[in-house]
């Protein structure tokens, strides 16, 4: 199945490099605009927005969590993609109701240039990470950790796609994207098909597990339902695209992107559902998947993840050129500075491939975790536009969120025990409801202060 694989990143790299026209132009390679300066048709933008939010890490966690958890495992990681409504609103508030050119812009605004750094940090951990995610799945295709195999194919697929993003930016990403959307939903009907004929979905195949609050599945779809309303506003790819249409379009792709996405994970995550209940002994996800379905359907889902692999990719990169030279004002926002962006952003994720963490979840749920310092600044700041909130309320959200993350970090991977030997999503939802709480007292607190007259420090005096 390797050579057919290969074969496979050989095709969608020449298609994707023939759609990736050379871009000298800042405002197609930052901005997406085609050659006659016009921004994205909302089938553009919607399938985009679905394209580089179903990312193999994405695909490989709703299966992996529908195997161990059963159903409400993969429900819990579908819940993710409500993500698309509340980001839908929070740019619709910042963008056409109180005109800000970015999230950079509102944070500078209303908190100051640490409103800002803050910011730029999280977002900038969030792409490197996606970049190591989505590599890491390629890796584990070819073979196990290490080997020559695994080592080539992260390599390979790095090189191909940093060159077509680094040929055309956010441009060339809004094209591929398109292409290995249709092939991706290709690739989905087919290997349901399989499943179907086959006679392995029924009901109690997919409903064998019964809904209990104290069990892991459940407990993970309540801290999804809680990071919901602020995960969307640290991903620079969902938000990147929320400013490149008029307000109708870009609505509207927020809306369909979230129904069509949610769909394709729940789908998918049946999959991983089916093989928990067909597993015996320690035999692993992929094991039990190539004994019910044959090759031909594991190729399918091999081909699938690599499909979302390279799409993600190539949008994480033309929002990592994005974020460090036009939203952080590092350099001068020229294309070739937007390329080596790019290749520094892919080098990073390369070093965390082969030298950090393989957990694929805990990248989701520790980035979600740090994202939870933003719930009081969409809550107050933006969607009650509340624009004396003093700096000291945002920051106490900002480093207890960060914290927050590490603990859990630290937790799930075993170092620590200090929150007792409950399951790491017990611990995970007790983290996330004290960071939103204390978040939002701080917010309060700050706003009560202003109202009573207490003097508030300038954003000048700290930035």
């Amino acid at each position: 199945m390797e050579y057919s694989l290969s074969a496979l990143i050989a095709v969608m790299a020449l298609a994707s490099f023939w759609l990736s026209r050379k871009s000298f132009n800042e405002s197609a390679f930052y901005d997406g605009k085609n050659a006659d300066g016009e921004a994205p048709s909302l089938i553009t933008l919607t399938l985009s927005q679905v394209t580089t939010w179903i990312f193999a890490r994405s695909l490989m966690n709703a299966a992996i969590l529908g195997f161990y958890y059963g159903i409400w495992g993969t429900l819990a990681y579908a819940a993710y993609y409500l993500s698309f409504f509340t980001g839908g609103k929070i740019i619709d508030h910042l963008r056409f109701k109180q005109g800000f050119s970015s999230i950079q812009a509102f944070l500078s605004d209303r908190f100051g240039d640490w409103g800002m750094r803050c910011y730029n940090l999280v977002v900038g951990i969030r792409l490197v990470s996606e970049v190591f995610a989505n590599l890491l799945v390629i890796g584990i295709l070819f073979g196990v950790a290490g080997s020559q195999a695994y080592t080539l194919a992260i390599i390979a697929v790095a090189g191909i796609t940093l060159c077509y993003s680094m040929m055309g930016g956010l441009q060339a990403s809004l094209k591929t994207d398109v292409l290995q959307m249709s092939v991706f939903l290709i690739v989905l009907t087919v290997l349901l098909g399989t499943v179907l004929l086959d006679g392995y979905l029924h009901f109690e195949s997919v409903f064998n597990v019964s809904f209990n609050i104290e069990e892991p599945g459940p407990i993970l779809l309540l801290v999804a339902l809680l990071q919901v309303w602020s995960y969307p506003m640290h991903d620079p790819v969902m938000m990147d695209r929320g400013f490149l249409s008029d307000r109708k379009t870009t609505m509207l792709s927020f809306c369909h992107a979230g129904w069509i996405s949610t769909l394709c994970i729940l789908l998918f995550g049946i999959l991983g559902v089916i093989a928990g209940f067909y597993r015996t002994g320690d035999a692993s996800m992929n094991e039990v998947l190539t004994q019910l379905l044959g090759p031909v359907a594991m190729f399918c889902f091999s081909a699938s993840l690599i499909l979302s692999a390279m799409s993600t990719l190539d949008s994480t990169l033309s929002s990592s050129a994005k974020l460090f030279i036009v939203n952080m004002n590092t350099f001068s926002p020229t294309v070739l500075n937007g390329r080596c962006a790019m290749a520094l952003f892919m080098l990073l994720g390369l070093l965390m491939v082969f030298y950090g963490n393989k957990d694929l979840f805990s990248a989701v749920a520790v980035s979600g975790t740090a994202s939870l310092y933003l719930f009081p600044v969409i809550v107050f700041s933006l969607w009650r536009n509340k624009t004396q909130i003093p700096l000291w309320s945002y920051l106490i959200s900002f480093f207890v969120a960060i914290l927050g993350a590490i603990l859990y970090f630290f937790e799930s991977s075993g170092h620590t025990a200090i929150l007792g030997d409950a399951h790491k999503y017990t611990k995970l939802l007790w983290i996330s409801i004290s960071v939103m709480t204390i978040g939002s007292l701080a917010f309060w607190l700050g706003i009560k202060s202003n109202s009573l007259g207490i003097p508030l420090e300038s954003k000048a005096s700290v930035s």
